[in-house]
């Protein structure tokens, strides 16, 4: 039986302990609210609008999906609705996307041709040529990229401490660029299958694509970190990836014409890439951003002697030795050029991180502390490496049906191992070793590079299996 002794006392839900065990509060779940319980009136309009939603798309698209497609809609409707609960600015981005994307695929159906859709009214009503088109959407996006990060640069350097105008403004502009992004994918998606039968796909199959891709789903992954973190100091670090992602994306649409919608490749029509490509472009955004915080962390912390032979030595490096190879060896002129492409372009990079570490003091003066800095690293990554993990086994099986083997050892399959050994070990010192600060960053950052050559450098250098995807 317990006992109290006179001077004890006993708070409302704590329960008393036996003689001879340390004493420990509890609090009793008595009158808790369940999950469902919780739920309010908009949570329960957004579940019945995905609903209503996914049913339409299964009765007017039944007949062109398989057993597969059908089974992943049946398991998209509940994971949208159970995001859009856990973080609930989710829930007016999805209804206002699937809003613009149900206009403007009802104002390609006003024209049709012989496959559906006349695409040609892309160019002829007002709403699809400047707003809603894909094309259109996808040019929003990166105008608004811009702009976001110009913004949350102009508030970063602010010297109030607070949260300043500019950098609110550069959270809003982020969250349109999404919104953008994804109405341009959805009416993407739509687009292509209004060219022939046998051409509409999900459009993640291409450079163009997946780099549209990229942008959101990195700028998603910030925006629910800056909520959580409740900062928006990282937004003008985060924003430069994404911007030099959408910078890139400017620059292939315009020299490959990628933009134009493409039949895909045999070894890409299969259901696997619905699932594998996300899969993988989220892990490349986690690490992307894992990689920016590791910049800020470097650059609020690591000597000014690090910071010169690691930030700003490598690129130089590289540039010594592409001109190297340049001259001591004899190159066909294509191959010249893109050499000295390359030259300029990390010698554009060398410039930038110079300046970075001039004015490393303004440049880090309002960053989180560093326990939040690397907490934020660390979440970025095991969330990355957990995707990776499953993009890695999806694509495995791809591998199995489309060319008959799990795995080939295929330059794209190879580095994808070390991508993951890489991050694996990150992780395993971290929970094993206690890896922290500027050892973690460094790692951090070093692995942005990997994952980069990974990602397009095998598609540039090496050929495989995978090299449907060269540049």
């Amino acid at each position: 039986m317990t006992t109290l002794s006179p001077d004890s006392t006993l708070t409302p839900g704590a329960l008393p302990t036996a003689a001879g065990v340390p004493t420990a509060t509890r609090t009793l779940d008595i009158g808790r609210r369940g999950y469902f319980q919780v739920r309010d009136r908009f949570d329960w309009v957004f579940a019945v609008l995905v609903l209503l939603g996914a049913g339409f798309a299964f009765s007017r698209y039944h007949a062109s999906m398989d057993v597969y497609e059908k089974g992943i809609l049946a398991c998209a409707a509940p994971a949208l609705i159970a995001l859009g609960w856990f973080w609930r600015p989710l829930r007016p981005l999805t209804l206002i996307v699937g809003a613009a994307s149900l206009l403007a695929i009802q104002l390609y159906l006003r024209q049709t041709d012989d496959f559906g859709a006349d695409l040609a009214a892309g160019e002829k009503v007002f709403l699809l040529k400047y707003l809603l088109s894909s094309q259109s959407a996808i040019l929003w996006m990166s105008v608004l990229v811009w702009m976001s990060t110009l913004f949350y640069w102009l508030g970063f350097l602010q010297k109030d401490a607070g949260h300043s105008a500019a950098e609110a403004i550069g959270s809003r502009l982020a969250w349109g660029a999404v919104g953008m992004a994804l109405i341009g994918t959805m009416v993407r998606w739509f687009e292509s299958h209004q060219i022939a039968p046998d051409i509409g796909h999900i459009p993640v199959s291409n450079l163009y694509e997946v780099f549209v891709l990229f942008t959101w789903l990195t700028t998603l992954m910030y925006l629910y970190y800056e909520q959580r973190f409740k900062t928006r100091a990282l937004g003008a670090y985060v924003m430069l990836v994404v911007s030099a992602a959408v910078g890139f994306l400017s620059w292939y649409a315009l020299a490959r014409d990628a933009h134009e919608i493409q039949p895909l490749v045999p070894a890409l029509q299969s259901w696997w890439m619905k699932i594998h490509v996300p899969a993988n472009f989220i892990g490349y955004g986690s690490f992307a951003m894992a990689a920016m915080v590791a910049l800020a962390t470097l650059l609020k912390t690591a000597s000014p002697r690090a910071l010169a032979i690691g930030l700003i030595g490598v690129p130089v490096g590289l540039v010594a030795v592409l001109l190297a190879f340049r001259v001591g060896a004899t190159l066909p002129a294509e191959t010249i050029a893109g050499l000295d492409g390359w030259a300029g372009k990390m010698a554009g990079l060398a410039v930038f991180l110079a300046l970075s570490v001039a004015l490393r003091k303004p440049l880090t003066a309002r960053l989180p502390a560093l326990p939040v800095l690397d907490d934020l690293m660390y979440k970025a990554i095991a969330l990355g490496f957990a995707f990776f993990t499953i993009a890695t086994i999806l694509g495995a099986f791809w591998a199995a049906e489309a060319w008959g083997g799990y795995w080939s050892w295929d330059p794209k399959e190879t580095w994808a191992l070390i991508v993951w050994l890489n991050y694996a070990a990150w992780l395993h010192m971290r929970l094993m070793k206690g890896l922290r600060g500027v050892v973690g960053a460094w790692w951090a950052l070093i692995g942005l590079v990997v994952t980069t050559f990974a990602f397009l450098g095998v598609n540039m250098f090496l050929s495989g299996l995978h090299s449907y995807g060269t540049l």
